[in-house]
């Protein structure tokens, strides 16, 4: 968690002091995602159960800085639920997008950066899964936008780069569960810029 901080710190400073000269500004945002995370494997031995897309949400903050070519990096709180034939795995994570654009049409832009993000909670089906195999990832998004002076609309893709494997003993403790935690999903976020 201490180095998503202090990338995200290290950015905004970057950023900030690289593009004095133009716009920029803090902002709000929040919005639904489209999600699913990856295979479900009840056992060593049984087949993969892939999961049913859900809706889930999210909000955060982001600073934006540029013109033509802008920056925006943003930290969220993101909360996704996949469905699965035998119970649901929620997840809780903070997302930190470093993303980079071009704004063309004056209205329209496209966007794409990584994005660290850090796994806060997960459970399956009531089980709260303590044993992730990497609680810090990085993933990829890219998108559209839409801006009205200070009000946006964003349409991005995310998907984690690794397998990021949870495993945790089911619900008749006699098998063991393991779940690919990786987010495959659309986001729909509404912004505001101060």
């Amino acid at each position: 968690m201490k180095y998503l901080v202090l990338s995200l710190i290290a950015s905004f400073l970057f950023i900030g002091t690289a593009t004095a000269q133009t716009a920029s500004g803090f902002g709000f945002k929040g919005g639904l995602n489209y999600n699913a995370n990856g295979n479900y494997y009840e056992s060593a031995v049984s087949a993969a159960e892939k999961p049913d897309r859900n809706i889930g949400y999210h909000f955060g903050l982001f600073y934006k800085v540029g013109g033509k070519i802008f920056a925006k990096p943003e930290l969220v709180y993101t909360a996704t639920k996949s469905n699965y034939d035998t119970g649901d795995f929620k997840m809780q994570k903070i997302d930190a997008p470093l993303l980079v654009g071009v704004r063309f049409l004056k209205v329209l832009n496209v966007f794409a950066g990584p994005s660290l993000q850090y796994i806060v909670d997960s459970e399956f089906d009531g089980i709260n899964i303590d044993s992730i195999e990497n609680d810090f990832t990085v993933g990829l998004n890219f998108g559209v936008g839409f801006s009205l002076k200070k009000i946006g609309f964003d349409l991005r893709y995310e998907r984690g780069f690794n397998d990021n494997e949870a495993v945790f003993a089911t619900n008749n403790g006699l098998s063991i569960g393991r779940i690919d935690t990786r987010p495959d999903q659309l986001i729909f976020s509404i912004s505001l810029l101060l």
